[in-house]
């Protein structure tokens, strides 16, 4: 059993040793989106300032130019000329006739030519294009992605877990989505998040999305058993990230912890907790929901120690401490060990949001 695992975990890294450009619809870099409406609008005005271009070439040059009837270009001959040469009609009956007016035409009007042509064959060469400029997001991506978060799985607990850290502060291109489901990546892609398509189980697909620099990473999958094997493979390949994990059954949460997670959520259990205690006292459960949504009213969050307060007492600060983090390790305010806050010490406390 323990040779299938670890020959599970050590197989070949196919996908991070892929090309940029073979990743595409596997790993999505997101980008702002705008209207039909507006992409034509941007490539008519693109189209109308190179025939503008060529035109004031043309003009500026027409000496160098003659007609069927050898006389001197007017102004609407050159608009006349930049058309029929950028769409390529080209009827001969306008042509350079000077070595320089040849000169310019081959090395600003031909050029001008082929970009008036990509721009209204826009239409078809988007999706190639659009294929290139992701495998470039992808390979920039790739080499500069540090200390970001990677979601495993976007069901229901990893999608409220994103909107809380969204409702933090944190960037939404900071955060990388992987899943099984393309549909629900879509749906992450929409929000301006990273999505990575695959099995996070496979430790090739966590280094696709970058796990080894991540600074944390979150398993919220619908199994238990996949949730373990997920938390094995990434402790494996990022052996100083955040692994933080929720499964349904409490009995399994030390089988997580071996696997290396440094938190684990029974949800399950939370849920039922809330559940007993909004029977006898619900607005308790309400407060509960309010410190736990960092949007408005209250939220629990963590900060490092000011500077005049050390050697104060927690229970005497400005904020509302509940607890001090210390040396990776949390204690209560009230114990003994904390009656003195130390510098490199931090605060957990409720803090106020505001609209």
């Amino acid at each position: 059993m323990a040779g299938k695992l670890r020959a599970r975990l050590t197989r070949s890294e196919a996908l991070t040793d892929q090309p940029d450009f073979a990743l595409v619809g596997v790993l999505r870099i997101p980008q702002l989106q705008t209207s039909p409406a507006r992409a034509i609008y941007k490539r008519v005005l693109i189209a109308l300032g190179a025939l503008g271009a060529a035109v004031l070439i043309v003009y500026i040059d027409r000496a160098g130019y003659r007609d069927a009837q050898d006389n001197e270009l007017s102004l609407l001959d050159c608009i006349y000329y930049a058309t029929v040469s950028l769409s390529t009609t080209g009827y001969g009956d306008i042509t350079p006739f000077t070595p320089s007016a040849r000169l310019v035409n081959v090395l600003l009007i031909t050029p001008l030519r082929i970009f008036f042509l990509i721009v209204l064959v826009g239409t078809t060469l988007s999706a190639l294009t659009e294929s290139s400029r992701q495998a470039f997001k992808i390979q920039r991506w790739r080499q500069h992605v540090r200390n970001h978060t990677v979601v495993v799985g976007y069901g229901t607990k990893g999608r409220t877990a994103i909107e809380a850290m969204l409702g933090d502060g944190v960037p939404a291109s900071e955060i990388v989505v992987v899943d099984t489901d393309q549909t629900v990546l879509d749906s992450a892609a929409s929000k301006g998040l990273v999505t990575v398509f695959g099995s996070a189980t496979k430790s090739d697909v966590l280094r696709l999305a970058g796990a080894q620099n991540a600074s944390s990473i979150i398993v919220a999958t619908n199994r238990d058993d996949t949730a373990v094997l997920v938390t094995l493979t990434a402790r494996e390949i990022a052996p100083k990230a955040k692994i933080a994990a929720a499964i349904r059954e409490a009995d399994n949460a030390h089988l997580l912890r071996q696997s290396g997670a440094d938190s684990v959520v029974v949800s399950s259990e939370t849920a039922g907790r809330l559940l007993g205690i909004a029977t006898t006292t619900p607005t308790v459960v309400e407060m509960i929901e309010d410190l736990l949504t960092p949007e408005a009213g209250f939220a629990i969050a963590e900060r490092a120690v000011e500077r005049d307060e050390v050697g104060g007492s927690p229970r005497h600060l400005s904020d509302i401490v509940l607890g001090v983090v210390r040396d990776g390790r949390l204690v209560r305010v009230g114990s003994p060990e904390v009656d003195a806050v130390e510098e490199n010490d931090r605060l957990l406390y409720i803090r106020r949001v505001t609209n």
